[in-house]
């Protein structure tokens, strides 16, 4: 399958333009206004307003399934660091994750399919704000998503450096890792430094707690099945000799296993409540449930595989590769409907940038790949019936 030249030329500019205008989880209304503006430039009927600044594009032709396609929006709190001519023009605020290039795709994916129309049934094209941390493919789902436009599948894809440019990965099985975080308090009773018997130290109950931790890990969890908990930030006192009253710590619990990921919720509950007592200080934890392990559906799976084969080669789709501990709220979605997600490759002939890097810039020489896979998916999941 070819995409039109003229049509990959318009989309690399879209791509920049929205680059250079990010917009943070649940403010993406410039964002948001260029898709409605494009979505409805190609005839494609228009939902807004879902999961506040979420958009969903129908298009329809003929009788057959529903399919949807997710794409996310959102940037992030970093100063993009990079020179190119594109580069973001609001303070701290950049797409360093390649949320601009999900977008791009998806539309000019929109965009050919209205033109071509060589497909029977319905597409959903999902515009889902708020991915990085803040659950807005949840937003979305509890404005109704999946009961205004029921589906019989939906499909998601993230750009992947490490990973050729041409070539994308699909797991039958986790792609992504849940993703949970925990802030603990731990208060003690301050004292005068010189005197630390007069008091009970948050701080040395909390360093203790950091070690045992990660026995939950290496001693509790089966070495056969991978777990994650890192504390990521600790803050006690003010001063160099006050033994202070409180002691902060904060950090993230990951698996591949919704099982595993319950039972280290519960170890590091239990360890919170326990540990610090020995060292004369209270332990409280709260325990924040976030993204579900990002897992594809058997069939949905070999629907990506069989349709990226066709259009890029059975060589070009690396399966049963290592998923990553990164998370992905895609999940809430592929929970709800039969789905799956798989990884596109962005390294050219200079390897990318790591995801979330100051400098990250999506390659758009990426862009013809991804229509590509999600042009063939539509078309061999909904065939065009002859007339």
């Amino acid at each position: 399958m070819l995409v039109n030249e003229a049509l990959l030329g318009e989309v690399k500019e879209w791509r920049k333009q929205i680059h250079s205008q990010p917009e943070l989880g649940f403010k993406e209304f410039k964002t948001s206004s260029f898709i409605i503006e494009k979505l409805q430039s190609f005839g494609i009927e228009v939902h807004q307003g879902l999961g506040g600044t979420g958009v969903v594009g129908t298009l329809k032709n003929g009788t057959g399934p529903t399919i949807g396609i997710r794409a996310d929006i959102d940037a992030l709190p970093i100063k993009e660091l990079s020179d190119v001519a594109h580069k973001s023009t609001h303070e701290n605020c950049m797409h360093a994750c390649g949320h601009d290039g999900h977008t791009s795709i998806l539309l000019g994916t929109a965009k050919h399919l209205s033109d071509n129309k060589n497909f029977s049934g319905t597409i959903h094209f999902i515009f889902q704000p708020a991915e990085e941390v803040l659950g807005g493919a949840k937003a979305m789902i509890d404005d109704g998503l999946f009961d205004k436009f029921p589906m019989d599948a939906v499909y998601g894809l993230h750009n992947w450096p490490g990973l050729p440019v041409g070539e994308i990965a699909v797991n039958n099985g986790p792609m992504m890792a849940s993703f949970d975080t925990f802030e603990i308090t731990l208060t003690g009773k301050g004292t005068h430094a010189a005197m630390p018997h007069l008091g009970a130290d948050p701080i040395a109950a909390g360093a203790a707690l950091i070690t045992n931790i990660q026995s939950i890990i290496s001693r509790r969890v089966s070495p056969l099945q991978a777990g994650v908990i890192s504390v990521t930030q600790m803050n006690s006192g003010d001063t160099t000799n006050v033994i202070p009253e409180y002691a902060f710590l904060k950090g993230t619990v990951r698996s591949f296993d919704m099982d595993v990921r319950q039972s280290m919720q519960d170890m590091l509950v239990e360890m919170v409540a326990t540990l610090p007592s020995l060292y004369g200080v209270k332990g409280e934890i709260d325990y924040h449930v976030r993204y579900p392990v990002t897992t594809n559906n058997s069939q949905a799976y070999l629907d990506i595989k069989d349709a990226a084969s066709k259009v890029l080669g059975a060589d070009k789709v690396k399966t049963n590769v290592e998923p990553s501990m990164a998370s992905e709220d895609f999940s809430f979605m592929s929970q709800k409907v039969k789905g799956a997600y798989f990884w596109l490759g962005v390294d050219g002939s200079t390897p990318s940038k790591p995801l979330h890097n100051a400098s990250y810039d999506f390659n758009d020489e990426a862009i013809e790949t991804g229509i590509k896979v999600w042009v063939s998916l539509i078309e061999t999941l909904l065939p065009k019936t002859s007339s």
